[in-house]
């Protein structure tokens, strides 16, 4: 049956071949180019401006290069994506004839045999799917060139826009060809890239807000989209082996030529090409150094800050035996951004803050970096000189306030643009950082407000400056040359920063939902978790007790005041994540078998129920109220500065709700709390030993801060009822959630002793706000009965933006 598929398969191809051939007139090829306007490089293309098309010549088929998309321009929207500069697919591509097309086709480097067995590779190749991205027709020919037009190529949707905005809620589009067309601009040719780029336009019905937020006609969506194929490096390039301990991004396949008694997953970590000029010397110059571009764009003193930060990476590289082997410069006119040769550091902007991120274009086969591209979002730095200003307070009538607010603005600007660079180098985030003396900046850095001896708020210290000594570590594992036994150094350089106390814990174990390692958080400061929340708490109590007007200009309204205190006062929200992960939490590592890094250990006891009293303690009135003073400061909006996503939501219409604002700072401990995971973990410790708090324990202390305390007077007691009412609806969505029957059955029991209890008090008091709120609750609970599975955690209001703090991620 094989060989009569690939019998009829070429007769059919050999059929239609005299209907489809194209022209082989060496007159006819040259007279037909001759039209158009030429760009010689590493694949030539002529442009026809009659018709707007573009032909690209292809010489060598078979030979496989690098394709690669971008946004070259974006929508502007942090909640949808799809950003100026923003890289998508890289992949590894060839061009192959079969009769009258041209097929793009993209080989299937995931699965391999690494073999000089021909038959043994062949049988992988045929074993899994290859892809076919477009198939052209061949236009015209000549002594072994194919001339094929890819104008619909460039005009289609490679970045995958309306499949993003669907995705979003955005709305439904599909591109308009009549709107679309080549953008010559940006169209060019070098020796070992050729760049094409096209402005394409999307129409649709809009049904989401962001995407009428940044297009001026929601119902017509114009990016740019650019192409580049790219010449494959050469061989030279010599891989390194992927440690988890490591702290790098790893590309991985699969070798079946692999023998059976080793691994069939073969890890690379991802970084750039690195070599000595002399690689006997201890410390010598880089072959060619990396070299990163900032964004012309971005203004002073931006600029120079970002200049400064990414070049703190320098300091690492020395540590690997290169001078100035890592270098950062303003893009020059002559350069770019989108160029494969160029490291860019691009400054965009968003109607919104939102994320940055690091990313690359690497080499699939080898995790050779070829490209770093960094994008930076411009709002990040106004975030963090409102969030000074709130805590300095600087607009005291007469007084010219100082540069402070700048100084950390610019502090954290630094710190993001070294962090953002780390990934394209290819690091991972290094959360376990900020408890090792801020040892990496690969971490994400709450800043670290102090009290000077005075009392008043010092900010001197609110970020780090440079490297940290594990950044030094890992840069070394990853570019260091050695001359032979480069795994035994590997090791040596991982076992040097066990010995040294540092450690490396990335994403997925740090992260809040879900999270139980004790020491790798975001946004956090501080050793000890806990300890860090009861300090920070202390510090957001006196900025709220002298909160006034002196934290805006004069001439603002009044109601702007409202902006400024937002990260005021949730100045802990990231610190409750933190501490909420000691509960049941362990310290662990990525530990190898035979290497100085300990086992896994519980949190011990006490600091389990020290983090548990911190934690509670948020939950008080008068932690979760404003001072009279305050609230007498916070009016209605005024026109033209309505409320925004950065406000806070009401629940009393125009006015300011300090009752919905305590409820959404309650309901930011209280769902860290009762994480199902997390009481599950508690749960099992406690059994394993009795020592370690329990759900007893929890539930205990939770309850003498809410259902069992005393009503206080004023708006605290409303403020004490709706955390009451939250602890309620926390227990009853873990009776029915996906938790474990344990845990169900625990917080079944606690919800029938608490109604009971709450039944016994009504009987007991005359207060009629309390008598309705008890009835009420009982009222709930009788309605959860009669259809537990209907229920549905009730949500707060949602609290004005958090994260990005200053921010993240490789695409995290």
């Amino acid at each position: 049956m094989r060989t009569l598929y690939f019998t009829l398969a070429a007769m059919a191809v050999f059929a239609c071949s005299p209907k489809s051939t194209p022209s082989t007139s060496s007159s006819s090829y040259e007279t037909t180019l001759a039209t158009y306007k030429k760009y010689e490089g590493f694949f030539d293309f002529y442009w026809d401006a009659d018709k707007g098309k573009v032909f690209l010549e292809v010489e060598n088929l078979g030979e496989e290069f690098l394709y690669v998309n971008y946004l070259a321009a974006g929508l502007g929207s942090n909640d949808i994506g799809l950003d100026r500069g923003q890289v998508g697919d890289n992949r590894i591509v060839k061009f192959e004839r079969s009769g009258p097309k041209i097929l793009l086709i993209q080989p299937n480097y995931g699965y391999r045999a690494v073999s000089e067995n021909k038959e043994e590779v062949r049988s992988v190749n045929e074993a899994f799917a290859q892809s076919v991205l477009w198939g052209f027709k061949v236009e015209k020919e000549q002594n072994g060139k194919v001339l094929i037009d890819i104008t619909d190529f460039l005009l289609a949707d490679a970045h995958g826009v309306s499949e993003t905005l669907k995705k979003s809620k955005e709305g439904t589009y599909t591109l308009d060809a009549s709107r679309s067309a080549l953008y010559l601009e940006m169209t060019k040719n070098f020796k070992d890239n050729s760049e094409f780029e096209s402005t394409i336009t999307f129409k649709g019905t809009p049904t989401g807000s962001n995407i009428r937020s940044v297009a001026p006609t929601a119902e017509s969506i114009t990016v740019r989209m650019h192409h580049s194929f790219v010449r494959l490096p050469d061989d030279e390039y010599v891989p390194r082996k992927f440690d988890p301990r490591s702290g790098y991004y790893s590309s991985s396949y699969q070798d079946y030529a692999t023998p059976i008694e080793e691994p069939l997953v073969k890890q690379l970590i991802f970084r750039h090409r690195l070599e000595k000029k002399n690689p006997e010397a201890e410390m010598s110059e880089a072959v060619e150094p990396i070299i990163y571009y900032v964004d012309k764009g971005a203004p002073e003193p931006v600029k120079s800050a970002l200049i400064e930060g990414a070049s703190w990476w320098n300091q690492a590289f020395e540590k690997a035996g290169f001078i100035n082997a890592f270098q950062v410069y303003v893009l020059p006119d002559s350069i770019d951004p989108l160029d494969i040769n160029y490291n860019v550091i691009q400054w965009v902007h968003r109607s919104t803050r939102g994320w940055s991120y690091g990313s690359w274009i690497a080499d699939p086969r080898t995790g050779e970096i070829l490209k770093g591209h960094v994008s930076l979002g411009s709002l990040r730095i106004r975030q963090d000189f409102l969030i000074a200003t709130g805590l300095l307070q600087p607009y005291e009538e007469g007084k010219e306030p100082s540069d402070e607010m700048l100084e950390m603005a610019l502090a954290r600007l630094r710190q993001l643009a070294a962090h953002e660079v780390g990934h394209t180098l290819g690091l991972y985030h290094n959360f376990a950082a900020s408890a090792d003396g801020r040892a990496s900046v690969m971490d994400y850095p709450h800043p670290n407000i102090l009290l000077g001896e005075n009392g008043e708020i010092d900010l001197s210290d609110a970020y780090d400056t440079g490297i940290g000594e594990w950044d030094e570590f890992a840069i070394r594992y990853g570019y260091s040359v050695f001359k032979e036994n480069e795994d035994s150094y590997l090791q040596d350089i991982i076992d040097e920063w066990i010995s040294d106390g540092y450690h490396f814990i990335m994403d997925s174990d740090a992260r809040p939902k879900g999270g139980a390692h004790a020491t790798a958080h975001l946004w956090d400061n501080g050793e000890n978790a806990a300890t860090e929340l009861v300090r920070l708490s202390a510090i957001r109590a006196k900025v709220l007790s002298t909160f006034s007007e002196k934290a805006i200009k004069t001439g603002q309204p009044i109601s702007s005041l409202e902006e400024v205190l937002v990260p005021m006062y949730f100045l802990h929200r990231y610190q409750i994540e933190a501490a909420a992960k000691l509960v049941g939490g362990q310290h662990y590592t990525y530990k190898a078998k035979g290497d100085g890094l300990p086992l896994p250990q519980k949190v011990d006891a006490t600091t389990q129920l020290t983090a548990i009293d911190a934690l509670v303690g948020t939950l008080s009135p008068t932690f979760l109220g404003l001072p009279p003073h305050l609230l007498d400061l916070l009016s209605p909006k005024v026109p033209g500065y309505g409320r925004t996503r950065e406000s806070f939501k009401s629940n009393t219409g125009v006015t300011f709700d300090p009752v919905a604002a305590a409820e959404m700072s309650a309901e930011m401990t209280l769902q860290m709390l009762f994480q199902p995971e997390r009481i599950e973990r508690i749960t099992q410790q406690n059994l394993q030993k009795s020592t370690f708090p329990g759900w007893k324990e929890l539930m205990s202390r939770v309850n003498d801060q809410t259902w069992n305390a005393n009503y206080p007077d004023g708006l605290a007691k409303e403020i004490k009822m709706v955390v009451e009412k939250r602890v309620l609806y926390h227990l009853m969505n873990l009776s029915v959630s996906s938790a474990t029957e344990m845990t169900k059955a625990l917080a079944n029991f606690e919800l029938e002793r608490l109604v009971k209890t709450i039944s016994t008090k009504m009987k007991a008091t005359s207060d009629p706000l309390i008598s309705a709120h008890y009835a009420h609750s009982i009222r709930l609970y009788q309605q959860f009965l009669e259809e537990p599975g209907d229920f549905k955690l009730p949500s707060t209001l949602s609290p004005p933006d958090g994260s990005p703090i200053g921010m993240d991620c490789m695409m995290e």
